[in-house]
């Protein structure tokens, strides 16, 4: 029996440019299911087409690595070579033939790049800090080194690199493109008060900090138009060493940003109070944000089907983006439509993050399991 409870959650509709069969998406997640050299094939073309086939309305990929530079993740996927960029038509043509829609999330590291990934070469960042804690290289954890400053010859190769990127992805059969400005890495680190010490025109105010995020989105929307564009920003708290000391008035530039530009859409990481990602105990930015960019937006972070409901039915968002509960139910959108319930998550933390199918291709499906 198909569940009536949410029906705001499960109506199809548009976001921006793009129709969607109901407001669930799949949030981009570091699943390690590529190559060590960055190129995709069929283990994460059966990831994406399981949720595909499960459901979702919108998928966004797991984060992308624009360039060699950009990328410090073991078998995480790149979409800067022809070959990557061939790999990746394994997903987007499953995912469509099963009646899905997938995005390509855009990403570059900055400082979280060890310098294993660059030939002994530190990683580039706004400014020359390290980042806290300790990288994952293919020969183990290793503490960040210091990153360089970024130079206007850098930041304007960056550029580059995301549009090529964004182009191979359009070539790649992507439906769109979401720049990765969160979770402290590069775009993040330039926004962020704590690691963006400069003294140029990309430091110092508000207005200027997040100048970079406004030149790769304008150079994405000149491949895509602004309607198949968007963004993810994380305002709530530290994130991996970067944190700012005026949220409200830093991200309400970057907001009026994305509304100058017409972005597709934003989405928000916010904690709830019950969150194990960030922290609980600063003030929610989606409230102010939505105040000043106008376009439809995406809420993530520990959502039940019934939260998520809530805050679509209320206007608050015009949908909800998960992302663990997705690992264990790749049919996720078809558990809340029909009221069933969630596949508990296991083989933590023995798989997650980690390279290979275990734990993210063998969690059968509800008819699967009905079927057993």
């Amino acid at each position: 029996m198909i569940s009536n409870t949410y029906p705001h959650l499960l109506s199809p509709g548009r976001i921006n440019k793009m129709e969607v069969k109901n407001r669930i998406m799949v949030t981009a997640m570091g699943v390690s299911l590529s190559e060590e050299d960055g190129h995709v094939g069929e283990r994460l073309m059966a990831y994406h087409e399981e949720q595909a086939k499960g459901g979702a309305g919108l998928i966004i990929s797991e984060a992308t690595g624009i360039s060699v530079e950009g990328l410090g993740w073991p078998a995480a996927p790149g979409i800067w070579s022809e070959a990557q960029t061939e790999g990746w038509k394994l997903t987007t043509e499953a995912v469509h033939q099963a009646g899905g829609r997938i995005i390509m999330q855009l990403w570059h590291m900055g400082r979280l790049v060890h310098s294993d990934f660059l030939g002994g070469n530190p990683p580039v960042s706004a400014s020359a800090t390290t980042a806290p804690d300790h990288a994952h290289t293919p020969t183990g954890r290793k503490p960040y080194e210091q990153a360089r400053a970024a130079t206007s010859d850098d930041i304007a190769r960056i550029v580059d690199d995301y549009g090529k990127a964004a182009a191979n992805a359009k070539a790649a059969g992507f439906d769109g493109v979401q720049l990765h400005g969160a979770n402290g890495y590069l775009i993040d680190q330039f926004i962020r008060s704590s690691s963006n010490l400069r003294d140029d025109d990309y430091g110092g105010s508000p207005e200027n900090r997040v100048r970079l995020m406004r030149e790769v989105l304008e150079r994405l929307i000149d491949v895509w138009g602004a309607g198949r564009v968007s963004i993810r920003l994380s305002p709530n708290g530290e994130t991996q060493g970067c944190d700012d000391a005026t949220p409200a008035e830093t991200f309400g530039a970057a907001a009026k940003v994305l509304q100058e530009l017409g972005v597709g859409f934003l989405e928000l990481r916010q904690p709830g109070p019950d969150g194990t990602f960030g922290r609980t105990d600063v003030p929610k930015q989606g409230a102010h944000l939505r105040s000043i960019y106008k376009g439809p937006l995406v809420l993530n972070s520990d959502y039940t089907a019934a939260g998520a409901a809530a805050e679509v039915a209320s206007g608050a968002c015009e949908a909800i983006s998960f992302g663990r509960p997705y690992i264990s139910n790749p049919d996720l959108a078809e558990r809340i439509r029909l009221g069933a319930e969630w596949a508990p998550n296991v083989n933590v933390p023995q798989s997650w993050y980690l390279p290979g199918p275990q734990g993210y291709i063998d969690y059968p499906s509800l008819a699967e399991v009905a079927a057993a």
